[in-house]
C-alpha cells in the first residue's frame, strides 16, 4: 500500500450515516488520525469498538424518518454507509442538502443492469419494476431474495445525486473484505486453506476475482472528502488483474499452509448444486451472467489516489480478528461449503473424471 499523503489536511467536520459496520470504524480512526472531527448517526444498536467510544453519537432511525437529531446542525460532508432503500436517500439527502456541502454516497458494484461484460462508472444501471421505489422496506428486499438490491441501490445514488446536483461523490465498493466482515465470504478461504488437505477450488485458476479490504475502501474514502472529489467510482482490487488461482495461492504462502488446490469446473459445481457466491464465496464463473463482475473498470477510482494493501496483509489480519471472536460466533461459518459437503463434491468429481478416462478409446 502506497504512504498516505504527506501533506496536512484542513479539518473537516465529517457526518456518518452508520459507522458501526464493516467500513465504518476504519473511516472513523483514519479521520481522527487526520485531525477532523466526527459525528456519528445511527440507532445505536451496534456497539462501537473501545477505542472509539467517545465518538459523538446522534441516534435516529431512518427506516422510521426518524431524523430529527440531523436538523439545525451542519458539517462539511456526510458520507452515507449504510443506505440501501431509496425512501433513506431521499429523506437524508433533501435534509442535509442545506445542512453539509458535499455528499460520499457509497453504493455497490450490483447497480449495473448487465455484469457479463466489466462495468465502467457509465455502464447502464439497473431499472426498478415495481409498483413504488419508496414504499419498499428490507422486508420486502428480504423478501425478493435480493433481485432488488442493485435496483434500489440504483434509485438511491439517483435521490442522492438529485439533492447534490454538483456535489456527490458516489462510491461502488465490489466484495469488501477484511477484519470486521460479518459475512465469512472472503474469511471461508484463509480459514479453509489454514486447515490444510485437498481444497475444492472452483472454476479455473485463470478466474478473475477482484475484492478490496474495508481498511482500504475507508481511508480512500476520506480522502475523497478531503480532495472534494465528485463523480462516480468503482472501487475494488486490486490496480492488476488478479486470478482466484493467484488468490488461492497468495493465502496459501502467507500462512505457510499445507494445502492442495483442486480445481472443479463451474458445469460440474452447478450439476452438484454447488452456488457460486455462497457456497464458493468470492467466485462467479468467468463466462456467466456476472462475467465482469470481477472485472469491473476501477482506473477513475486510481486516478483519485484509491491503493491496496498486500493481500497477505488482508490474510493474515483477517484469520487474527476472527481467531479472536467467541467460540460460538466461529463454530459456523456463514459462507462457503461444510467439511463434509466439500469431501462429498471432491469425491463425485474424482468418481467422474475416473469413469470418463476409463471408457475414453484408446
Amino acid at each position: 500500500m502506497q504512504a498516505d499523503p504527506q501533506t496536512t489536511p484542513s479539518p473537516l467536520r465529517i457526518l456518518i450515516l452508520g459507522g458501526a459496520g464493516l467500513t465504518g470504524p476504519h473511516q472513523v480512526r483514519y479521520a481522527l488520525a487526520r485531525g477532523h472531527s466526527v459525528t456519528l448517526f445511527n440507532r445505536g444498536r451496534t456497539a462501537l469498538p473501545a477505542d472509539l467510544a467517545g465518538v459523538e453519537q446522534l441516534q435516529g432511525d431512518r427506516a422510521a424518518g426518524d431524523l430529527r437529531a440531523l436538523r439545525g446542525r451542519t458539517w462539511d460532508v456526510c458520507i452515507d454507509n449504510p443506505t440501501t432503500l431509496p425512501a433513506w436517500a431521499r429523506d437524508s439527502a433533501q435534509l442535509l442538502a442545506g445542512n453539509v456541502d458535499r455528499y460520499i454516497f457509497v453504493s455497490t458494484i450490483s447497480v449495473y443492469a448487465d455484469l457479463r461484460q466489466p462495468p465502467t462508472d457509465s455502464s447502464p444501471l439497473h431499472t426498478y419494476q415495481g409498483p413504488d421505489p419508496y414504499a419498499e422496506s428490507m422486508e420486502t428486499l428480504r423478501a425478493s431474495g435480493f433481485k432488488l438490491y442493485g435496483p434500489l441501490k440504483a434509485l438511491s445514488e439517483r435521490d442522492v445525486q438529485q439533492s447534490f446536483p454538483s456535489a456527490a461523490a458516489i462510491v461502488r465498493p465490489g466484495l469488501i473484505v477484511g477484519p470486521g466482515d460479518a459475512t465469512d465470504r472472503f474469511t471461508y478461504w484463509p480459514l479453509r486453506v489454514r486447515r490444510g488437505g485437498e481444497v475444492l477450488a472452483p472454476g479455473a485458476p485463470r478466474d478473475p476475482v477482484q475484492v478490496i479490504d474495508a481498511r482500504d475502501l475507508a481511508r480512500w474514502t476520506i480522502h475523497l472528502a478531503e480532495q472534494r472529489a465528485t463523480g462516480v467510482f468503482n472501487a475494488t482490487g486490486p490496480a492488476e488483474p488478479l486470478t482466484f488461482g493467484t488468490m488461492l495461492e497468495t493465502i496459501r504462502t502467507a500462512l505457510d499452509a499445507r494445502a492442495t488446490f483442486t480445481w472443479v469446473p463451474a458445469p460440474f459445481l452447478a450439476a452438484q448444486q454447488v452456488a457460486e457466491w455462497s457456497d464458493m464465496p468470492a467466485w462467479v464463473p468467468s463466462d456467466g451472467e456476472a462475467a465482469g463482475m470481477m472485472r469491473a473498470d476501477i482506473r477513475p477510482a486510481l486516478e483519485a489516489g484509491l491503493t491496496f494493501r498486500p493481500l497477505a496483509e488482508t490474510v493474515r489480519d483477517t484469520l487474527a480478528w476472527f481467531d479472536a471472536l467467541p467460540a460460538e460466533r466461529r463454530q459456523v461459518l456463514r459462507a462457503g461449503l461444510a467439511a463434509e459437503r466439500e469431501k462429498a463434491v471432491l469425491e463425485a468429481w474424482k468418481k467422474g473424471t475416473t469413469r470418463a478416462t476409463e471408457s475414453a478409446p484408446l
